[in-house]
């Protein structure tokens, strides 16, 4: 079972390679979902690969955020670099990536996390496009694992340490939404790592533990994972030498069938590195959740007693070691211990400054090792190479689009709103549950397409009834091969090389008018723009976030609602509403509009779809009183 380590910079590198890892992920200067990362100059990159294949290890080279239109032709340009310089695999979000490199380079295709393969159609559908590794969604169970590899023969990858996105990667639009700063882009800012209020409850809601999952490693091997992933490219060198470290030995005693996997001063050093607190995740448990704090603290002794300028501490601290103190939320100070006084279970701390007296929660922050390991990184060479990267053409056919007028597609999820749409529709999307047969009947009855919405996340793909759908993954629409299927801006279409080939796509909320604009002139399929809506921004699984309102710092309200599956989605805080720019719309050729009014009052579902049908501005403030606000979304400001 191959180790595979994080490297955010040339530090990081060497201490993945220090620390024993059978390959290493990294990410250059483009493209890479870790922008604030230091990442790889061209000229690192070969010297990375160089150095790691003079060692034996494997490079993987992260392209893994949704690519515009505009940066096909560097993207391929930056492919043929990696080509080049012998990267052992990309790993990769976008599907019209896939394409691009399976037809013009030899390089072996990983699907990213972001790509959210969590069934064994996903995987199924990603064998068949020749990626050789997926790269599974950390959101799974061992069981749902377990039925993609006995469904499948593509490699798989599961992530076994480090931060947890509170939503399915590649699903979230979180930090987008609400200033502009895409995960799929590699500028996330975390607002899950934010205060929210939910009813009566305040804390940090979306907060999660870190994944610390070597528990699972057996398991892992009996299911044939071929890899297993350590996360943080943003974390220490130190992190990255004791995650990599410790984990290589926990899988080489697991292939010895030996049953203690870590020693506790193994566990102990990597909670000193990084912890926020831990969960061996959804692999073995539902409780993922740290609530009490966002940041990592180290490893907790306890509580201590400040005398001034001596401190005491409970809990094992030696010379050399950091220790810092916290009351509540606030971190009060800290410093490295010198001539510890030992009293029993009792550590006496000469403190170098004076630290006001009184009671402190105290946490390990630093081991006396952690210097011996900092040299043994710096020793790693590095060699310095030099690569000279080319333009390489991309010629995309123009096709431009003719002028038309967009259909109206409603979005709703219950009988009464489908009644007062009907009479405006030329398609609803009406999302699968118990009232989807009597809902099918209501369209035949107007002569109204009705379009089954499939839940967002399907590790076990349900039964439909015989109808066109509405799907949010490559693996969903290659389980009904014979339907008429439509693909929502889940699908996150964001260039015109977009797999797979459906009857219409929608595009991803993330494009702006000249991101629309670019695409439209390389693209005849149709396509859906969505006009009006609460968008969703993050669908988790866990289980113990309420329905209801979640409030962020600012006083901005965000609707929680479950599913008929039990996932939770979190929605945007204000409506979009783009009434005002369909005419741009169809001067662009977009065929369809989407108005998505799930989950809304039937008699706010009427007017907002009178107000369409009729192109009806006069309406716009209205509309804004009733919904509490609206929103451009990033069709005049796109993403960064």
């Amino acid at each position: 079972m191959e180790v595979l380590a994080p490297a955010g910079s040339k530090e990081t590198f060497k201490a993945a390679l220090a620390g024993g890892a059978d390959a290493i992920y990294l990410g250059g200067k483009l493209f890479g979902a870790r922008r604030f990362a230091h990442n790889f100059s061209d000229d690192e990159l070969k010297a990375a690969v160089d150095t790691a294949h003079g060692r034996g290890v494997k490079v993987y080279v992260t392209v893994n955020t949704l690519i515009k239109e505009r940066e096909l032709s560097l993207a391929n340009s930056y492919l043929d670099l990696l080509d080049h310089i012998g990267a052992d695999a990309v790993i990769v979000q976008d599907r019209g990536l896939v394409k691009l490199i399976k037809e013009r380079y030899g390089l072996d295709v990983h699907a990213s996390t972001q790509m959210g393969i969590h069934s064994p159609e996903d995987a199924l559908w990603a064998q068949r496009q020749g990626i050789s590794r997926a790269i599974l969604s950390r959101e799974l169970t061992l069981s749902e694992i377990a039925r993609i590899a006995t469904s499948t023969t593509i490699g798989l990858e599961v992530f076994v340490h480090g931060a947890l996105c509170y939503a399915f990667s590649g699903q979230c639009l979180f930090s987008s939404i609400l200033g502009g700063r895409s995960g799929n882009r590699g500028m996330c800012a975390q607002p899950c790592r934010k205060r929210y209020t939910l009813g009566p409850t305040s804390g940090y809601l979306l907060s999660t533990a870190d994944l610390f999952s070597i528990e699972a490693l057996p398991r892992l091997m009996e299911i044939g994972v071929e890899a297993v992933k350590i996360e943080g490219r943003l974390r220490s060198p130190v992190y990255v030498y004791l995650a990599t470290k410790t984990y290589k030995a926990a899988v080489q005693r697991a292939e010895r069938g030996e049953e203690v996997l870590m020693t506790p001063r193994e566990r102990e050093l990597l909670s000193v590195a990084f912890n926020r607190g831990f969960s061996p995740g959804y692999l073995l448990t539902t409780d993922v959740m740290q609530r009490s704090y966002p940041d990592s603290r180290g490893l907790l002794l306890g509580r201590a007693r400040s005398e001034g300028r001596r401190v005491r501490v409970r809990g094992e601290l030696e010379e050399g070691d950091g220790v810092t103190f916290y009351r509540g939320d606030e971190k009060i100070g800290g410093f490295e211990v010198r001539s510890p006084i030992r009293e029993g279970d009792v550590r006496v701390l000469p403190c170098p400054y004076r630290l006001e007296m009184g009671d402190y929660t105290a946490y390990k922050t630093k081991d006396r090792e952690f210097a011996a390991i900092e040299a043994a990184i710096r020793e790693v060479p590095f060699p310095m190479s030099h690569v000279q990267r080319s333009e390489v053409a991309l010629p995309l056919k123009e096709m431009p689009r003719k002028p038309r007028q967009g259909e109206l597609s409603f979005y709703v999820s219950s009988i009464p709103a489908l009644k007062e749409v009907l009479p405006h529709a030329k398609r609803v999307y009406f999302d699968l549950g118990p009232h989807t047969d009597e809902a099918l009947a209501e369209c035949r009855s107007s002569s109204v397409e009705c379009v089954v919405n499939l839940p967002r996340i399907t590790p076990s793909i349900p039964a439909v009834p015989d109808a066109p759908l509405m799907v949010n993954s490559p693996g969903q629409s290659m389980a009904f091969p014979e339907r008429v299927v439509y693909g929502s801006y889940f699908m996150n279409m964001f260039n015109s090389l977009n797999r797979p080939q459906l009857y219409q796509y929608t595009l991803s909320v993330e494009l702006s008018r000249d991101d629309i604009w670019d695409l439209t002139r390389h693209y005849q399929g149709r396509l859906e723009v969505m006009v009006f809506g609460r968008l969703e921004l993050m669908v988790t699984r866990d289980p113990s976030l309420a329905e209801g309102t979640l409030v962020d710092e600012r006083g901005a309200r965000f609707p929680v609602i479950r599913d008929h599956q039990g996932y939770a989605h979190i929605l945007n805080s204000a409506d979009l509403f783009l009434l005002d720019h369909l005419d741009e719309l169809e001067r662009m050729g977009i065929d369809s509009y989407g108005i998505d009014l799930r989950n809304r009052p039937p008699d706010l579902c009427s007017i907002v779809a009178r107000a369409f049908s009729r192109r009806d501005l006069r309406q716009k403030d209205r509309i804004k009183r009733r919904v509490g606000g609206i929103t451009a979304g990033h069709f005049l400001r796109g993403v960064q």
